[in-house]
């Protein structure tokens, strides 16, 4: 290979790499949404675990590490929503830059 075939290569790995990173802060910064009292991430732990829970109210611990009185049912509508939402369009983003590869 010659040097210049490696410099373009090196360019476009690094710039494949870099709007992987952008995308992801784009959209993980998407996730967190404010609900109830508290500020959440919606990730497939916090969806898994208020599944799990079978009452009305439950006090868990937010973000910022504050106990806050939830109403599973909201909170969980809201973070399935939110992350669905989120996925789909990190994933068409993620999706249009695989294409220009």
């Amino acid at each position: 290979m010659n040097t210049a075939s490696l410099i373009t290569d090196a360019k476009a790995r690094f710039s494949h790499n870099s709007a992987k990173a952008y995308l992801k802060d784009k959209f993980s910064s998407k996730l967190i949404v404010a609900e109830q009292g508290g500020l959440w991430t919606a990730s497939p732990a916090l969806i898994s675990f208020l599944s799990a829970i079978d009452t009305e109210y439950l006090v868990i611990i937010d973000n910022f590490d504050n106990p806050v009185s939830v109403n599973v049912s909201e909170l969980h509508t809201k973070m399935v929503y939110t992350y669905m939402t989120v996925m789909a369009e990190w994933n068409a983003e993620w999706e249009s830059l695989e294409s220009k590869r």
